[in-house]
């Protein structure tokens, strides 16, 4: 097994109009063994601005608080906060410092950027950008997600259109993966609020 699925995990990002959605599953295990339901793999950076962390957890912690150290750093001389793609462009020069013992993680980077234009991100462990204009996928259920992602994605989607559409992509991916599922996280960005929701999903 890949050092990348010892905890299981699956994580989703997809564009609306003038909004964006991400969204995780709760699972936390060690390879087949389910430890906890309620495992936090979504990490609010700033009010529009969020970061997924699908991989090894101890490593996503340790990555998630350097982070908010180096964001909050950048509010203080800067005087505002970090648009996506400057964070997207931190976050793949910290792992690029640690190419040769990296971090075994696979981040996943959504927010609303000037204008309210919706921003999707992910990258490999060691920095390499992949950016997309519909939608980003990162865990072990990649597969599936890519799936149903493709099936269920149009553009220019309202708020609760694609927070249903996120919901129904992870809720039937992690059924068909063992190691990630137990719900789902979901946070959809909009320039006015951030809503927030927990899904139930299968409990097995």
């Amino acid at each position: 097994m890949s050092i990348f699925e010892y905890n299981g995990g699956a994580i989703i990002a997809m564009v609306g109009k003038d909004c964006v959605a991400i969204a995780s599953d709760r699972r936390f295990g060690v390879q087949l063994q389910t430890v906890a339901t309620d495992f936090q793999k979504i990490y609010r950076v700033d009010d529009r601005l969020f970061l997924g962390l699908s991989g090894l957890a101890t490593d996503a912690q340790t990555l998630q608080q350097r982070l908010v150290f180096k964001h909050n750093l950048y509010k203080l001389r800067e005087e505002r906060p970090m648009k996506p793609e400057t964070f997207a462009s931190l976050v793949s020069a910290i792992l690029y410092e640690k190419r040769f013992g990296p971090y075994f993680i696979q981040p996943v980077i959504a927010g609303l950027g000037d204008g309210n234009k919706p921003f999707i991100c992910t990258m490999d462990s060691i920095g390499a950008k992949e950016l997309a204009k519909d939608f980003v996928v990162a865990g072990t259920a990649s597969e599936s997600l890519y799936g149903a992602c493709e099936a269920m994605f149009k553009p220019d989607m309202e708020p609760e259109e694609l927070f249903e559409t996120v919901s129904q992509a992870l809720l039937s991916s992690v059924d068909r993966d063992c190691l990630s599922g137990w719900g789902g996280h979901i946070y959809v960005v909009t320039p006015t609020e951030v809503k927030e929701r927990i899904l139930k999903g299968r409990m097995d």
